[in-house]
């Protein structure tokens, strides 16, 4: 639910004059329920104009200039011989992340900066990174940057494969590993999936998981040497780290990494040709079951669906594939060659 432009400024004006506000002095400011002035105060804080602090009644509403200073742990860090797990201790002693978040939270946090940063020290081929953890008001979040080979680049070095834009499919869609001896390719996959705002930049591509749009976007920023990792979530989250395991990860398939979702439009809008299909399709018969996920995409062409549809689930019978989010017009087609759009 977005709120009416004169219910946002209202809010706003609010806070502005009051500092801080709780969800019940807003209620009685509006004249509207606790639980409507929440659908209200939700997009704002999606925006960034709201922080909240605290959870449950004792919640307090601020605006995002006004919000407390957050508490930031900082440091240049040598990769070789690195122990995330210890790192990864000081920082929760530092900003007391055990004390202040919701055990969910603290798991997540504990998983994503550990995978992150092992993923610095034993892919990137650089000699340091940078750390940078903040415990804000309403979120916490964390940045790893090196200038290292590229995430990007390494896969395409490793992979052979064409571009780095091809790379960062391969990625998007798991167990994608250039050291599959030590690594099973989910890092990436899972932390980004349990994150509410993920960036992964790396040279001129910038990969970026909103939770709160629900979606994936790619852009192309000015170049930047090796990869930096940005990840935030919010201090309230009710994400869990076992429930985003048990989606991809189900007791189905004895909680093997056999599930995935690939957003098709990350690569182009419009399909046509087979060749498109096949490019699109390398190694997903890794998994049981594949969503391919085509919102946003405009169009798809009689021998690409086939291709996808058809031939590919013809040659691999273990792997379901299933399309999902497609327009009318797109899920005709899919549907004329025999493919599955539940």
């Amino acid at each position: 639910m977005a709120p009416s432009t004169t219910t946002r400024d209202s809010i706003l004006a609010y806070l502005e004059r009051e500092t801080s506000a709780t969800s019940t002095e807003l209620a009685g400011h509006l004249g509207v329920t606790r639980q409507a002035v929440n659908l209200h105060l939700r997009p704002l804080i999606d925006d960034g104009a709201v922080v909240k602090t605290g959870s449950t009644r004792n919640a307090r509403y601020f605006l995002a200039s006004a919000a407390p200073e957050p508490e930031v742990f900082s440091a240049r860090l040598q990769l070789p011989g690195l122990d995330e797990a210890q790192v990864y201790e000081r920082v929760a002693l530092m900003l007391n992340l055990r004390q202040h978040l919701r055990p969910n939270v603290e798991q997540i946090v504990h998983y994503a900066l550990t995978e992150m940063l092992n993923n610095a020290i034993d892919h990137s081929r650089a000699e340091r990174c940078v750390l940078e953890a903040r415990l804000e008001a309403g979120r916490v979040a964390f940045e790893v940057r090196e200038a290292g080979i590229g995430v990007f680049h390494s896969i395409a070095e490793r992979f052979r494969l064409p571009d780095e834009a091809a790379a960062m499919v391969e990625l998007v869609k798991g167990k994608t590993t250039t050291m599959p001896e030590a690594h099973s390719g989910e890092g990436i996959f899972f932390t980004s999936r349990v994150a509410d705002r993920m960036q992964l930049r790396s040279h001129r591509i910038q990969l970026e998981w909103n939770r709160a749009k629900d979606d994936v976007f790619v852009s192309a920023p000015r170049y930047r040497k090796g990869t930096t990792v940005h990840f935030e979530i919010r201090r309230d989250s009710r994400t869990h780290l076992d429930g985003v395991f048990e989606e991809f990860a189900p007791e189905a398939y004895d909680y093997r990494f056999e599930k995935t979702r690939v957003m098709v439009k990350l690569l182009q809008s419009e399909y046509v040709s087979r060749s498109e299909a096949k490019r699109l399709l390398h190694n997903l018969d890794r998994f049981a079951e594949v969503e391919l996920d085509l919102r946003g995409v405009r169009q798809v062409g009689q021998g690409f669906a086939d291709e996808v549809f058809r031939v590919f689930a013809a040659y691999h019978p273990g792997t379901r594939i299933r399309a999902v989010n497609a327009d009318k017009g797109v899920a005709a087609m899919i549907r004329h060659v025999g493919g599955d759009t539940g």
